[in-house]
Order: structure tokens, then sequence, then C-alpha cells
């Protein structure tokens, strides 16, 4: 998402916008006086895997265990709501 955001607010919301540029991908064009002067954008990331790179990996993992749904289906049984919401 890309948004404008001024020289002050960037200021005063610094920790925040960043966070925003970091985790959340945003981009933001910085105006001064109404006129655009930067551009906060995320860098490109090297530790962000290609889509071939994640089909390797989940390739050579192995063979699945066919355990693992049965696992899952005794976790799921075992998890009960509560009867009273507010215990």
């Amino acid at each position: 998402m890309r948004t404008k955001v001024s020289a002050t607010e960037l200021a005063r919301k610094l920790g925040d916008i960043l966070g925003k540029v970091r985790y959340r991908r945003d981009v933001f064009v910085v105006e001064r006086n109404g006129e655009a002067v930067a551009k906060l954008s995320p860098l490109p990331s090297h530790s962000d895997p290609t889509l071939r790179e994640a089909f390797s990996a989940w390739v050579g993992t192995g063979p699945s265990d066919d355990r693992f749904a049965d696992d899952l289906d005794r976790v799921n049984r075992a998890d009960r709501p509560p009867t009273n919401s507010w215990a």
C-alpha cells in the first residue's frame, strides 16, 4: 500500500511508520508543503524465498508421516470449548 505522509507526521510517528514498512511492506511518500520529496519503501530482502525455493524445500523434506493426521485428529478431539465462557 502506498500512503502519503507529511514530514512532520513522519517525524512524530517514525517508529510506527518504520514498523509498517518493515513488517507490512508498506510504501510511504513523504511530502513537505504538499510536494513529494522522498519515498520510504522496504529494501528487497534476500531472506524471502522464491516460489521455486519454497517448492524445492517442500519436495526435499522426504516422505510424509502417516501418523501426523492421526495426531491432529487426537488433538482436535481433545480440544473442548469451555462450558462457561467466563471461566
